[in-house]
């Protein structure tokens, strides 16, 4: 039997390499404005995968993970982001897409299988479009706390978000518009520690004013608050809680009711003139005034210059005399010094000429063998300190 089972693992990797992974096509329809989630089950790629290889799966709950990227391109568009926690959870793709991404999209989706190494792909036709009533100037934007943004992507628990907001915000037709992750906005990764959440921004919007407790959040006392770590007060009930802990000092309200009007852009024309006219400079244009520029880049450089010249001359001129001092005192020193040698030498000669000692054995004659005198044949009473030693040996 365990022989069987490594043959079968065997075949499964070698048709898995060998035979082209299998390709389906689904459509979606996402919204300008709104936000789009699309789960990715791996359950539902397993089945999908061929018949050969569901013959020899090792197990129905092996590890997938998936690859999504643009048609031709390595990477997703920038309304679109996946996510996956873990290879046995689902993958998700959500993203908000904006006018600019109208049209149609293909995504390519590759499923990995980690036990059999079986690929399947599958590819998604984006056909982005417009709604008439997509237009929500009122949004707000919440930070949840106490979620991954994996965790706030089912339609299950938007819908739980979406009424907890209604309570606060009555009479309105509530759209979430995005979900970012508290990573993209440049949040770091959480400790490994239980309960602790990366943190997750929800924007929301509606197609009526926002409510009173919502403007309260941003008075200039609650602010006061909040740059000292406090929680406002929030003046109407919290009905988030305790599935949802919302930041209430990380609130961002956006109103896009009144619209100002764009600027218009100049006209540029193509700088040619037509034949037979005539140039004719503006009369209001203001008349250039170049004696700042002049005397910057002028009389600055002469100035330093001169500054430069004066210190020098100071240097070389004013500073002689004390030059001149101090040689006359080191010149001083040298002779006094100078004349303390010649002083100590004299002394010394003086005093080598008035010793009475016996000479050592050194300076006396070899001794004679045949005679044995020892004495030098010269007088006592001379003075044979300045005789030198070869002369007193003769």
């Amino acid at each position: 039997m365990a022989a069987n089972r490594v043959w079968t693992v065997f075949l499964t990797v070698l048709l898995g390499g060998l035979l082209p992974a299998a390709h389906t096509v689904q459509n979606v329809h996402p919204m300008v404005g709104m936000l789009f989630v699309h789960e990715l089950d791996p359950a539902y790629f397993q089945k999908a995968l061929p018949p050969t290889f569901n013959n020899y799966r090792i197990s129905p709950t092996a590890p997938m993970t998936f690859h999504a990227n643009l048609e031709g391109h390595p990477d997703l568009p920038r309304w679109l982001r996946y996510t996956q926690r873990t290879p046995y959870q689902s993958g998700y793709l959500y993203g908000s897409p904006t006018l600019s991404e109208m049209g149609r999209q293909i995504i390519e989706v590759t499923a990995y299988n980690r036990d059999t190494y079986d690929t399947l792909r599958q590819s998604f036709n984006f056909n982005i479009n417009s709604r008439k009533d997509s237009h929500l100037p009122y949004q707000v934007e919440l930070f949840v706390k106490n979620r991954d943004v994996e965790e706030l992507l089912p339609a299950t628990v938007q819908e739980q978000f979406q009424n907890a907001l209604d309570n606060i915000w009555n009479l309105a037709r509530l759209t979430i518009v995005n979900i970012t992750s508290a990573l993209d906005r440049g949040g770091r990764v959480p400790l490994p520690i239980e309960g602790r959440k990366e943190g997750v921004y929800v924007k929301v919007g509606a197609d009526v004013p926002f409510p009173t407790c919502l403007r309260e959040i941003q008075s200039s006392i609650n602010q006061n608050r909040c740059r000292v770590e406090q929680q406002p007060p929030l003046p109407c009930y919290d009905s988030f809680l305790p599935t949802f802990k919302i930041d209430w000092c990380n609130i961002t309200l956006i109103d896009k009711s009144t619209t100002e009007a764009p600027i218009e852009d100049p006209f540029i024309g193509d700088g040619v003139m037509e034949s037979g006219s005539e140039f004719n400079p503006p009369e209001d244009s203001e008349d250039l005034d170049f004696l700042p520029d002049y005397l910057l880049t002028t009389l600055l450089p002469l100035l330093i210059a001169l500054l430069l010249a004066l210190l020098l001359s100071y240097i070389m001129c004013c500073r002689r005399e004390g030059l001149e001092k101090r040689d006359a005192q080191t010149s001083d020193i040298q002779m006094v010094h100078h004349h303390s040698i010649l002083a100590n030498t004299d002394e010394l000669r003086e005093m080598a000429k008035g010793r009475d000692v016996p000479r050592p054995l050194s300076t006396l004659p070899m001794f004679n063998v045949r005679t044995g005198e020892r004495t030098s044949p010269m007088p006592r009473h001379h003075d044979t300190s300045r005789v030198p030693l070869i002369l007193a040996q003769k």
